[in-house]
């Protein structure tokens, strides 16, 4: 598509209009504190925090690490199916304000099975919600189960096998937490059982690890897409392949620049991956603690980069679609509904 020349003045009003999908997402870091203190009220848990505010202000983090000591903290409250759900529809609430069209929604059983919660309960939760926004909203979802890759193969494997009577409610897996030190190859023997089991296949590759973190999770755990992969510009072979095989990155501009990844968002380097003919999405990643869901991602990026414009924005939206675990006629009909937004601001140009 010849993409409509849009002035850079309008620029903020298309990022929030234009339709997207939302690919990198934990759900459990969409829990804002006001929610946390809520269901630990109505749950009889105890915080460490007097209130939402010195809550909120504990966000400072000097790396993952540091980050997801206070995101486990979070996720405490968390024990009854209601309790998932309202996180979930909450996130989606927001997620259809920015015009999020579909969402690839990731979950940590292993962080609430630990503490005795049933994969049942959190499963049902999340799926309700997932059910109750599509009719209410309009908001497509999917749910993929993410491995904690700081705990072992075998706790992975096992947490599997708990979730295979619910198949039906989750499309794909994904591996995240702790990345350096915890190399994609740990987990090559789960990753095998899913595939043979017909799941999609997402892994977490390239935040703070290396580029060989990338190649291990594409030979070894064969994954479909990277999630950040912001590390392979260190590696000018595996730049081509990702651009090659039209492999995507799931970016996460916030986050990145929350956990130092790159401390001044005007050095991120989406620019330069997307220069490069990788398909690169922006995505909000764990937005109640990084600052900003998926329009604020969007927002913040660009104007912090000026060299960014709408035929960015518009390549950004389309790969979030083409990247998406969803019939190729859903694709299709949201490319379609992107090119027709990008017209229409076209068409007031002054």
């Amino acid at each position: 598509m010849k993409i409509p020349v849009i002035s850079q003045k309008r620029l903020p009003e298309l990022l929030r209009a234009m339709p997207k999908a939302e690919l990198h997402i934990h759900i459990e870091g969409s829990l804002e504190p006001e929610l946390i203190f809520a269901l630990a009220e109505r749950n009889g848990v105890p915080l460490p925090y007097a209130d939402v505010e010195a809550l909120r202000n504990a966000y400072a983090f000097s790396d993952l690490q540091s980050f997801l000591d206070i995101y486990y903290a979070g996720a405490s409250v968390l024990l009854k199916e209601q309790d998932f759900y309202d996180m979930t529809r909450a996130y989606l609430a927001r997620a259809a304000a920015d015009n999020v069209v579909h969402a690839e929604i990731f979950f940590d059983p292993q962080t609430h099975t630990a503490r005795g919660v049933p994969m049942e309960v959190v499963v049902a939760g999340l799926h309700r919600a997932c059910a109750d926004a599509r009719a209410e909203l309009g908001i497509s979802s999917a749910l993929i189960l993410c491995f904690l890759r700081h705990l072992s193969e075998e706790d992975a494997l096992q947490t599997l096998e708990q979730a295979l009577p619910f198949r039906d409610r989750f499309v794909g897996v994904g591996l995240d937490s702790s990345e350096v030190g915890h190399p994609p190859e740990k987990f090559a023997r789960v990753f095998t059982r899913c595939r043979e089991l017909g799941l999609r296949l997402v892994a977490h590759a390239g935040e703070e690890g290396p580029p060989a973190y990338i190649w291990s999770a594409l030979d070894v755990l064969k994954v479909e897409r990277i999630d950040h992969g912001v590390q392979a510009v260190h590696d000018a072979a595996l730049m081509r392949r990702l651009a090659d095989e039209r492999i995507a990155l799931t970016v996460c501009p916030l986050s990145n620049q929350k956990l130092k990844v790159f401390p001044d968002l005007a050095d991120h380097n989406l620019k330069q991956l997307l220069d490069a003919g990788l398909a690169v999405t922006v995505n909000s990643d764990d937005p109640a603690y990084f600052g900003g869901y998926i329009n604020e991602n969007f927002l913040q990026l660009f104007q912090a980069v000026p060299a960014l414009t709408a035929k960015d924005a518009y390549h950004l939206a389309f790969n979030s679609f083409e990247a998406s675990f969803v019939p190729q006629p859903d694709k299709h009909h949201w490319q379609h509904a992107l090119k027709a937004c990008f017209e229409r601001f076209a068409d007031h140009q002054g």
